[in-house]
């Protein structure tokens, strides 16, 4: 058996702590502003920031776990870390998005007087500090973890707008309605994001195949190899966001070519698949009349 060697590094950190401690400073203030300007849309912003605050925290502690070496009880290290972390963010934002269509929902039926003047200047501040903090994101990588973090601060962007909105078709208008109704369209659009967000990383800790790669495909490209007569117990899955693991057992009618074999392999599923951590046992070609368990053939045809 064989296996591709890789060095673990260490994951950039999510965010530092001026954004937690910014974003957690103006949800108080939004809470507060909100609270005495009556406005559904601030109340929901400040929401959308505490998450977004705790948020930045779990990501921050999730890289900061996955940064941690292999062990001999964890060998494959704590790079899973992140996916939990990306899942516990997406639970809490659906909780919260889940709170605040309720209260709309109640909004809309018993109308609540808004300040709109109040509210259009907190949300104009509200929305900066989440385009510092987005920014400051955005310098990251694009695993599950930095995504989680960054949907609760673009879905507390979208909020600030909605609140900014609301705020200033009440003052112009006197038009309350627009403020529980701009809440539900942002619920809506976020709602998209986090379940998305959510099915993947469920996916990925069911370790099943990863979304843009078809199982079938890579196993008969393996079996497509020179001197490869089959091959059979295929599996993928990802190990964390932008690390993808294989296992295959690979029939051959004759084991000297191994070595020219795992090379071929190995420099197959980088450049066309984009595996990396490879793991393959060769087998020797049984008689013709010994049944094996061939799942791919040479030939391309699945048996």
């Amino acid at each position: 058996m064989a296996h591709d060697l890789h060095h673990h590094h260490r994951p950039s950190a999510v965010t530092g702590y001026w954004p937690i401690v910014l974003t957690l400073a103006f949800a108080v203030v939004e809470a507060v502003g909100g609270w005495f300007s009556g406005s559904l849309a601030l109340l929901g912003d400040a929401g959308h920031m505490l998450s977004d605050a705790a948020a930045l925290g779990l990501a921050w502690l999730g890289a900061w776990i996955a940064s941690r070496p292999p062990s001999h009880r964890h060998t494959y290290g704590f790079v899973r870390a992140e996916v939990i972390v990306a899942l516990i963010n997406g639970v809490a934002m659906l909780l919260v998005v889940l709170a605040i269509g309720a209260e709309a929902i109640q909004r809309l039926r018993v109308p609540q007087p808004v300040q709109g003047g109040q509210v259009m200047l907190i949300a104009l501040l509200g929305l900066l500090v989440n385009v510092a903090v987005a920014w400051q994101l955005g310098k990251q990588g694009r695993n599950l973890n930095t995504r989680a973090a960054l949907l609760h601060v673009m879905g507390d962007m979208l909020g600030s707008v909605a609140a900014l909105l609301a705020g200033a078709v009440v003052y112009f208008t006197g038009w309350t309605p627009i403020d529980p109704l701009l809440s539900l369209f942002i619920v809506a659009l976020i709602l998209y994001s986090t379940i998305s967000l959510l099915r993947e990383a469920l996916h990925v800790l069911m370790e099943g195949v990863p979304f843009g790669l078809e199982l079938e495909a890579v196993a008969r490209e393996m079996a497509a190899q020179q001197e490869v007569a089959s091959v059979h117990d295929v599996h993928i899955w990802t190990l964390s966001s932008g690390s993808v693991a294989l296992s295959a057992h690979v029939v051959m009618p004759d084991l000297l070519a191994w070595p020219r074999v795992l090379a071929a392999m190995r420099e197959m599923l980088h450049e066309r698949f984009d595996i990396d951590h490879i793991t393959l046992q060769p087998e020797l070609l049984a008689p013709p009349d010994v049944p094996v368990p061939v799942v791919w053939r040479q030939n391309k045809h699945q048996q």
